[in-house]
């Protein structure tokens, strides 16, 4: 195994530097005819300081121009420090004002709060370039309540764009005039349409370069120095990411890849190992699938603080991290349930094999599947899935797995039945149809059955839940009832005789219970025979013990019918010649 684990590490590592060589030839190499990074003036010596506080979102006035002068504060913020880093105060707080003039609420969780940031500025970039009306000309809330028709009476459009600023009816937000979240959503292609545009001569203050900063510039002030330092052909743009963002992102995802696959080998392999050594050493395995969640996490938060990425790049990367930790903490679930099952089962009191340990196991699975559900419901939901699309989907895909695995799942409610009925357990000898063994082990979907001929026998567990079964292992007691034949020309005080001797030979016989004495009767006259039947039973049910007393009892008896000069009537056979056969009677 660990041979195995090597020659797949070595693999990986070969993948990875070979393609960090491509990556390097790639986008190392100067790029020409690139669009370039615009870059931000020098700050304003007699730039006006703003009070950070919450933002106005009373009416559409204020909201706009709540939206407007955040954005304007980012800019000088960003003019003064030359990056935008979400742990300073001042530059959180601007952030924070940003994203309460917008309706993000049909955005997807994991993403929310950056693809707000990029709709804002979007719409600042718009607005930079279309004509704002007079500020008597935006309507305020009293101007709301008379405007328009009942369906648009609290929206407001800009003029000339299809930016809609309406008041929300529901939420924590209720009765605040926000960015609508179709607004907000489309908001990068709406700027997309309009980016052609000039900037505008006059009005509010415009914010050049705002946008193109943001796509291109790192929050990390240490990241940020070194940015500046590099040659202006690095800040063009190849397939809509910045050129010295490629370099670092391929290399953190091919690192978190061989990290991942170095865990998840060695995850196999301590798990194998571990589970055969000690149960402590198992359990604290799990250690292993909770250190798998920390790569995508750290990724995550590498691309978009760090690395300063943006746009669907960005969401792309961070779809797939919350997918994978999703999938991991699925795994950690199965992992912690399985742990616990071993817990239970180590109980001295329960057979790791017997059907309470395969009862155990089921319900811990059954409790595993009902977590991963909710999880996956919950997930699905910060990933942005509706929640009756993951209904549907669940719903359709559990009819195909049914449908797919109907056998498997009739031998799982056959299992059920097992384990309700407990009809046998490991090291019980049973009688199946055809079958005559010793269970050997009760697993989810069959039996395994060693029979008396040493081969063994796979029965499904749902054909042992419909058929009848003798359970030989459970019987408390052998009984033996035998017949022992005397010719007929047997003198009758002789019979008394034999059966006194038999009787003699099991009084207080060993594996006698009182409350089951041997019983010896001249019960039968036969056609060429005095019959005595010989019934005892021999406790406990120890099937080679009980053969080495009926021997001796055997051996007993013939002594005693010696000394008495009884003999046994011994089987006969009658050989007829073609010419000596009787005649058959009857019709054929």
């Amino acid at each position: 195994m660990l041979f195995t684990c090597r020659i797949r590490l070595t693999r990986i590592l070969r993948t990875f530097f070979a393609s960090l060589s491509l990556l390097l030839l790639v986008f190392l190499l100067p790029s020409f005819g690139q669009e370039p990074i615009d870059t931000l003036d020098e700050p304003d010596s007699n730039r006006q300081h703003h009070v950070i506080g919450r933002a106005d979102t009373s009416s559409p006035r204020a909201t706009l121009n709540s939206l407007i002068q955040a954005c304007n504060d980012i800019y000088d913020a960003i003019r003064r420090d030359r990056y935008l880093d979400p742990n300073i105060p001042e530059h959180r707080a601007l952030a924070m004002r940003i994203i309460d003039c917008l309706d993000a609420s049909q955005l997807p969780e994991y993403s929310r709060d950056k693809r707000a940031g990029e709709a804002a500025i979007c719409l600042k970039e718009i607005l930079d370039r279309v004509e704002i009306p007079l500020e008597a000309d935006i309507p305020d809330d009293a101007d709301m309540d008379v405007l328009g028709n009942e369906k648009n009476k609290y929206r407001w459009r800009v003029p000339g764009t299809r930016i809609t600023i309406a008041r929300v009816e529901d939420g924590p937000q209720r009765h605040e005039y926000l960015f609508t979240p179709g607004t907000v959503e489309r908001a990068a292609g709406y700027y997309e349409d309009m980016r052609h545009l000039p900037y505008r001569e006059h009005g509010p203050k415009v914010t050049p370069g705002l946008q193109r900063w943001y796509i291109s510039s790192p929050h990390d002030p240490w990241t940020a120095s070194i940015v500046d330092k590099l040659p202006d052909w690095v800040r063009n743009r190849k397939f809509g990411i910045t050129i010295w963002k490629w370099p670092p992102l391929i290399i953190s995802l091919l690192v978190a890849f061989l990290l991942m696959a170095c865990i998840y080998l060695l995850q196999r392999w301590f798990s194998a190992r571990a589970r055969q050594q000690a149960l402590i050493s198992y359990c604290f395995s799990i250690l292993l699938p909770i250190a798998a969640m920390l790569v995508p996490y750290g990724l995550k938060i590498f691309v978009a603080d760090h690395l300063a990425l943006r746009g669907k790049p960005l969401y792309a990367v961070s779809f797939a991290a919350d997918l994978v930790i999703l999938l991991a903490f699925v795994v950690v679930v199965f992992s912690v349930c399985n742990r616990v099952a071993e817990i239970l089962i180590s109980s001295p009191r329960i057979h790791p094999r017997g059907l309470d340990a395969q009862l155990i196991r089921i319900l811990m699975k059954l409790a595993s599947i009902t977590i991963a559900t909710i999880i996956f419901l919950q997930g699905g939901q910060h990933l942005g899935i509706p929640v009756t699309t993951l209904l549907a989907s669940a719903g359709v895909g559990g009819l195909a797995v049914a449908l797919a695995a109907q056998d498997t799942l009739k031998a799982l409610f056959g299992t059920i039945t097992l384990m309700a009925d407990k009809p046998f357990r490991v090291g019980d000898r049973i009688v199946f149809q055809k079958y005559d063994g010793v269970v050997e082990d009760i697993g989810l979907r069959s039996t395994q059955l060693r029979l008396l001929t040493g081969n063994q026998a796979i029965i499904p567990n749902d054909q042992l839940a419909r058929a009848d079964i003798e359970n030989v292992g459970r019987r408390p007691h052998i009984r033996r009832i035998a017949e022992v034949r005397i010719p007929l020309d047997t003198n009758l005080e002789l019979v008394e005789k034999a059966v006194d001797d038999i009787r003699q030979s099991l009084e207080n016989h060993e594996g006698m219970e009182p409350s089951f004495p041997p019983r010896v009767f001249f019960n039968e006259f036969n056609d060429d025979s005095f019959n005595i039947r010989v019934i005892y039973w021999y406790h406990p049910a120890d099937y080679w013990k009980f053969l080495e007393f009926s021997q001796q009892v055997n051996l007993r008896i013939g002594q005693a019918f010696k000394a008495q000069g009884i003999s046994f009537l011994l089987p006969s056979k009658i050989t007829y010649s073609p010419s000596e056969a009787p005649e058959r009677s009857g019709s054929d």
